[in-house]
């Protein structure tokens, strides 16, 4: 009885052993046809800026993805931070707010590993003014209120310079930092977070504000800003990005397409009319 005893546990341990072995071979493959099927039936969860970020994909959403055959989920943030520390954490599977020269100051600072997917719009930049209507106008003595993180401050002290209301440091481009203008020709800075810088033209003469957040002010870049960035050679594309080794998800990649076909291009020209300008060469 002993000996029996023994062998049946010897038995038991054996199956369970195996067992043990055969769930950990399954669960360890995420490449398996099963698991693959299983992603793809999931919404894809996207990480985006109200407008108009949030507004094409919604466009995407309720147009284009059901015959597609994507499922897709929009997640509105208003901050330039938490799209990304989502997608990174995996909360979400991609975001749809930035561009290049933000998203690498980003990585670097934070250690994250966001990559761009595909290029969808640009936003120009601009000045605007409740009072001045003119960029000759500006004087001495006045405030303007810009952007406070990196890329967009650098950008916004470019537009400045440009317009002649400042020199900067030779070379310094859109890394331009408040102590890099060498002629502040008596102006006055006021640094701001960006989703926060519209709020604050009460309050000063003038403010460099980004284009999703103009549009949100009900400012039209197109016919409010008193200056505005240039479309041609603009690095500032926002676009479709995920965490790096995401890039080939099928669902990223049917949203990728989507997001470049000539219905959005349509869409973007015709609700925007020039104040959001398409980044991608579709037809019309």
């Amino acid at each position: 009885m002993r000996k029996n005893i023994k062998l049946t546990a010897g038995i038991a341990a054996t199956a369970a052993l195996a067992l043990g072995l055969s769930a950990c071979g399954t669960s360890s493959d995420p490449s398996s046809s099963k698991d693959k099927a299983a992603a793809a039936d999931k919404p894809l969860v996207v990480a985006a800026s109200p407008t108009p970020h949030a507004d094409i994909l919604n466009f995407v959403k309720d147009n284009l993805a059901e015959k597609a055959g994507l499922k897709l989920e929009v997640k509105e943030f208003t901050d330039y931070v938490l799209p990304n520390t989502a997608t990174q954490s995996g909360q979400v599977d991609a975001n749809f707010f930035q561009h290049k020269p933000y998203l690498d100051d980003f990585n670097k600072k934070n250690k994250t590993t966001i990559v761009p997917v595909v290029n969808v719009h640009l936003e120009p930049l601009g000045l605007y003014s409740k009072n001045i209507k003119s960029v000759k106008d500006i004087k001495a003595g006045q405030t303007i209120a810009v952007p406070n993180d990196t890329t967009n401050g650098g950008r916004a002290l470019q537009l400045l310079a440009e317009n002649g209301l400042i020199t900067v440091k030779p070379g310094v481009g859109t890394n331009a930092k408040i102590s890099d203008i060498t002629d502040k020709k008596g102006l006055e800075f006021k640094e701001l977070e960006a989703a926060t810088v519209p709020r604050a033209l009460n309050d000063v003469d003038a403010a460099v504000i980004n284009g999703n957040y103009a549009i949100e002010a009900k400012l039209s870049p197109a016919k409010d800003a008193i200056a505005l960035e240039k479309a041609d050679g603009n690095p500032y594309a926002n676009f479709l990005a995920v965490r790096e080794g995401n890039e080939k998800d099928a669902r990223v990649q049917k949203l990728a397409e989507l997001l470049n076909s000539p219905e959005v291009k349509k869409y973007i020209e015709d609700t925007y009319k020039g104040s959001v300008i398409p980044a991608f060469g579709a037809a019309k």
